[in-house]
């Protein structure tokens, strides 16, 4: 479908910006933001004792590797307050990670915060295409989850008009979407596919939807996902990124007329990619673990917070800030299978690829013995329910194999045999094997 250029008034000036007019701004808040921490927050005190450097130190943008990264752990480590550098009376909203094991951790944000982010996320819809008017479907789930507040507050100051649905109730969203017409849905990719299932369960041709546009993240996609999306909907499916430890959704955001890749606010946040196993600073291009650093974080300035989310920085294109690549799995949650790296994602294209296949899978890890065994969880779309499951099980383990290297068992389910998610993340994966 066509897509409109935004014309130059509907940019920020810092969005226009050359290299050095960025460069300058971010050493300036990025040398703020070092002192900030240093000072109100004992855990960046004693880090940055310990590795000899001071905020004094950074002279250049390039000097902030000379600082320790900072991981998750350290947020849990320090449960549920001691990371924030301004007094709780000034902390106007507390988040939290959705963590399914130990402590979760916790983000605060002052009133300059709450600001800053609704600004952001206002910018990231604006790429997207969004405008002042439209009516903006928020189906991603509100409360300590950042998606839906931090979408709402977006749109808010955009001035759309929000319809807070958050997650689940699938019928009733879909009853919504026809009674009042969104322009734009904000909801994960995969809860996306469950929609328009529950469209088509209904005899309802999802294309005839009032949406336009769809702004998808919380969540790792594939170009496959985009383009099954896209087609049964007949929307733009555009990608938002973000984590609640550096701000939540807004952090970096595809603009729609390009589609090649979330651009990072980097007047906000500064990125770097670095070895996952060394933590050495890769050069541009390079594949490797996305690392932010917050320049404008009053409550919670982090302090190159290890994303665990594999990509690479790529150049500038419809901004003056350069994109991030499609994450291709996390450092965290690789998957080795006998001795074979595997990222859900890369089997999530294989089964998007297959025309007789939903888009819903599931990976069950087991251990027989010394053995890890794979094994794949797919389903029929309804219009190929009476498809020979033996042959498709068949074709997808010989794909999966043959591209990913890796030998797997693949079950082939009726159509929604899988389990749907209705609030937040798909569970892609259930690892079943002995801690």
């Amino acid at each position: 479908m066509p897509v409109k250029q935004p014309a130059p008034g509907d940019l920020e000036p810092i969005e226009r910006a050359g290299r050095d007019e960025l460069q300058a701004l971010q050493l300036q808040r990025l040398q703020w933001t070092l002192k900030h921490a240093y000072d109100n927050v004992p855990h960046y005190q004693r880090a940055f004792d310990a590795h000899g450097v001071h905020p004094s130190d950074c002279k250049s943008l390039a000097d902030i590797a000379r600082f320790p990264l900072t991981a998750k752990a350290d947020l849990r480590a320090h449960y549920p307050f001691g990371m924030f550098a301004v007094p709780l009376e000034q902390v106007v909203r507390v988040h939290a990670s959705s963590g399914t094991t130990g402590k979760p951790t916790v983000v605060g944000y002052t009133r300059g915060d709450i600001d800053r982010w609704a600004d952001l996320v206002a910018r990231s819809i604006r790429a997207s295409g969004g405008r002042p008017g439209d009516i903006v479907h928020v189906a991603y789930g509100y409360g300590l989850f950042t998606g839906g507040l931090g979408a709402h507050y977006g749109a808010e100051r955009l001035g759309c008009t929000v319809v807070p649905m958050s997650g689940g109730q699938t019928e009733k969203q879909v009853q919504l979407i026809r009674d009042f017409e969104p322009d734009i849905i904000m909801v994960t990719p995969s809860y996306m596919q469950v929609i328009i299932e529950e469209f088509e369960r209904q005899g309802v041709d999802p294309r005839t939807m009032s949406v336009k546009v769809g702004i998808f993240g919380a969540e790792p996609w594939t170009e496959a996902m985009r383009h099954d999306i896209e087609v049964r909907a007949a929307i733009d499916a555009v990608d938002i990124y973000g984590l609640s430890e550096v701000m939540g959704p807004g952090v970096a955001n595809e603009c729609i007329e390009s589609k090649d890749g979330p651009v990072i606010w980097e007047d906000h946040f500064y990125p770097e990619i670095i070895d996952p196993e060394t933590g050495a600073v890769l050069p541009e291009g390079s594949e490797g673990e996305l690392v932010f650093t917050t320049l404008t974080k009053e409550a919670l300035p982090v302090v190159r917070y290890r994303t665990r989310d594999l990509t690479r920085l790529l150049p500038p294109t419809a901004r003056s800030m350069r994109r991030m690549g499609k994450i291709v799995g996390r450092s965290d949650d690789m998957l080795i299978i006998r001795g074979v790296n595997v990222f859900p994602t890369q089997v999530e294209e294989l089964v998007i690829q297959h025309g007789q296949l939903s888009g819903q899978y599931q990976l069950v890890i087991t251990r027989q013995g010394a053995l890890d065994e794979l094994q794949v969880l797919c389903e029929l779309l309804p219009a190929h329910a009476g498809a020979d499951r033996a042959a498709v099980s068949t074709a997808l383990r010989e794909r999966i194999k043959t591209l990913i290297g890796v030998s797997a068992t693949v079950s082939v389910g009726a159509p929604e045999s899988i389990e749907r998610t209705l609030v937040g993340k798909a569970r892609r994966v259930i690892d079943k094997r002995p801690k």
